[in-house]
């Protein structure tokens, strides 16, 4: 396992990486115990860095998140939420057929270890509110407004 630090304008992001080259994680803070860095570490944090310059709206990584089946699926189909676009819990639990999981979506949504690259911060309330999100509502305002998504929807700060 390796990782890679960066600083963002929402604060410091760890993108981790196994020994395949994969994403494993992507999570907001510093690791608690430094981790050697490595090449596949190194361009999966500058593609984040280039996210953040606005150079870049998609992710081009090998992903190997570790969860149950239903939250690989969810978030599989987060991950084809468009940049610039957001979905509600209902939607998406519509999409990936099981309409009236909207609540489990949500909890797979909350357990999604690899932030920002699989856009768990483009699902939203159904009336177009903020709703929770692991990184805090203040990081989730900041990547929509990024990504200009909903600024009029979206409460004053």
């Amino acid at each position: 396992m390796t990782s890679t630090t960066i600083t963002t304008p929402i604060g410091p992001i760890t993108v981790c990486v196994d020994d395949d080259g994969a994403v494993t994680s992507v999570l907001f803070g510093e690791p608690d115990v430094p981790m050697p860095t490595s090449d596949a570490s190194d361009a999966a944090a500058r593609q984040l860095s280039e996210y953040f310059a606005g150079d870049r709206t998609d992710f081009d990584l090998d992903l190997a998140p570790s969860g149950t089946d239903f939250q690989r699926k969810v978030w599989t189909a987060l991950s084809q939420i468009p940049y610039g676009t957001t979905e509600s819990y209902g939607q998406l639990a519509l999409r990936i057929g099981q309409p009236t999981a909207s609540r489990a979506v949500g909890l797979a949504n909350g357990r999604n270890p690899i932030a920002i690259v699989v856009p768990c911060h483009r699902v939203i309330g159904s009336s177009g509110t903020l709703t929770g999100y692991a990184g805090g509502l203040e990081r989730k305002r900041w990547l929509l407004e990024h990504e200009r998504v909903w600024q009029d929807v979206l409460p004053a700060r």
